[in-house]
Parts: structure tokens; C-alpha cells; sequence
């Protein structure tokens, strides 16, 4: 059961981290004292201006992001490859 739902599992991990990046005006609001997370700390740092760190930081959350889709497109391909996943259409009726 697990190994069918893993591909669901990770698609959902990826579109929560995704969002994330794009909650910071909640996450300012819920967040406690002295807590920073990812998108605030971005966005506290645009404040100054753009900088070379905020420019690198970027690049590795895309990067890890891309990477993340492209083994997930792999594992994808493997399986169907495998036949893994596929749909038992004599079933369908």
C-alpha cells in the first residue's frame, strides 16, 4: 500500500514546501517570538535590498526543487516502464 502512495506523498510534501515559500505574511502572524523561518528570513533580508546570500539562497531552493522533480520523474519513468502502477483496464468493464 505504501509504495502506491509514496508518489502522492512526495507530490504533496513538494506543493506544502512550495506554498510555504509563499505564506509569509500568515507566517509573520503565527510565527512566536524569536522563531524565523525560510520566508521570513528571505524576506526580512529584501528589506535591505537584494544580496549576493539571498541571490544563493534562491538558487538552492530552486535547484533543490528541480532536483527533486527530476527523481521523481525518474522513479516515475522506471515504474512505468516496470508496468508498476499501471491500470488494469479489463477490469474498468
Amino acid at each position: 500500500m505504501l509504495p502506491l502512495a509514496t508518489p502522492g506523498i512526495v507530490a504533496g510534501a513538494m506543493l506544502a514546501f512550495t506554498i510555504s515559500l509563499d505564506d509569509v505574511v500568515i507566517t509573520s502572524f503565527t510565527s512566536g517570538p524569536g522563531s524565523t523561518t525560510l520566508p521570513l528570513y528571505i524576506f526580512g533580508q529584501l528589506k535591505f535590498g537584494v544580496s549576493p546570500s539571498i541571490n544563493a539562497l534562491s538558487t538552492i531552493v530552486l535547484l533543490s526543487a528541480l532536483t527533486l522533480l527530476a527523481i521523481a520523474g525518474v522513479f516515475s519513468l522506471r515504474a512505468s516502464k516496470r508496468g508498476v502502477g499501471a491500470i488494469d483496464t479489463t477490469a474498468l468493464g
